[in-house]
């Protein structure tokens, strides 16, 4: 094989040191710009992506953690829902998370698992409400007539936009008792707001058919010896008086599938939350959930 011949130059650098690449210019160091602050998603973006895609067509709780459907799917039928949304703020969900960890921890012995209620399974940040109906059914032919009469109530009403802050934590179960709650107390706020809302949810429902929440002829909450979920007889009551179920009212924040002991109960209640009774959180529409479509319908400000 025939030798690569080399110029004179060539060897003389290959036999001295290594030629040294030039030197880069440096170039001015930069300031870091900071971070645009992006604003915030309008509240009607939520109401476009509520509802997860249905991976099921029948009921099947093991895609759901366990749940299972409180009102089965009937062609024709609508599961409705009427409630108050809140969005916490970024702060405020490191707040919830912290007492989601502390009752994850009072909980260690506990072989059922403890569902957070702020996000998805993929991290997605879910919102939480106020119920101001039971999740109830209406038919095909009764939305429009039923949107229209919560619609009137609601405005004709004239109740403000308002604050609500929070008082302890509880755990309740739902109607059938599949489902325990850990919930967020509210306290009754300015105005009356809550109670007012109720009664106007229940009667926009009742000539659908639909039952009440917490206001019902046969049966009411007893908030001094028995839990949300809790029920017993109504005494006393007339239908000429308005009662007040403030006690009812909570933001629930996790679940599981099996009722805390006595002994969870008790060191649940110990909790710090301190800084959950320090929260204030602002309502300004009520929302009503129709099978996957959701209206908005906006408090009064005050503005005539």
């Amino acid at each position: 094989m025939a030798l690569v011949q080399y110029s004179d130059s060539e060897s003389e650098d290959s036999q001295g040191e290594s030629v040294r690449p030039p030197a880069k210019k440096q170039r001015p160091e930069r300031t870091p710009l900071p971070e645009p602050s992006l604003p915030p998603l309008p509240k009607a973006f939520h109401d476009l992506y509520a509802s997860s895609t249905r991976i099921s067509v029948k009921d099947d709780p093991s895609l759901h953690g366990g749940r299972k459907r409180a009102i089965p799917h009937v062609e024709g039928n609508w599961p409705t829902h009427i409630y108050l949304e809140w969005y916490p703020l970024k702060q405020e969900l490191t707040v919830l998370s912290d007492v989601i960890e502390q009752i994850e921890q009072k909980r260690r012995r506990c072989c059922t698992r403890l569902n957070s209620l702020l996000r998805s399974d993929l991290g997605a940040q879910l919102p939480l409400h106020i119920s101001l109906s039971r999740p109830v059914v209406l038919r095909t032919e009764q939305r429009y007539s039923f949107m229209d009469t919560l619609r009137s109530a609601i405005r004709g009403s004239k109740i403000s936009t308002f604050d609500a802050q929070f008082e302890g934590l509880d755990c309740v179960s739902n109607y059938e008792r599949t489902r325990w709650f850990f919930v967020l107390r509210v306290k009754k706020p300015e105005g009356d707001a809550l109670n007012r809302l109720l009664r106007l949810s229940n009667q926009s429902l009742a000539p659908f058919g639909q039952p009440p929440l917490y206001e019902s002829s046969a049966h009411v909450v007893d908030a001094t010896t028995s839990p949300i979920g809790s029920m017993q007889w109504q005494q006393g009551a007339t239908p000429h008086t308005p009662k007040d179920y403030s006690h009812c009212f909570h933001i629930s924040v996790a679940w599981t599938l099996a009722e805390p002991s006595p002994e969870e109960r008790e060191q649940i209640s110990n909790l710090d939350l301190r800084e959950i009774n320090g929260l204030a959180v602002g309502f300004d529409c009520v929302k009503a959930k129709i099978g996957n479509n959701i209206t908005s319908i906006p408090l009064s400000n005050g503005v005539d």
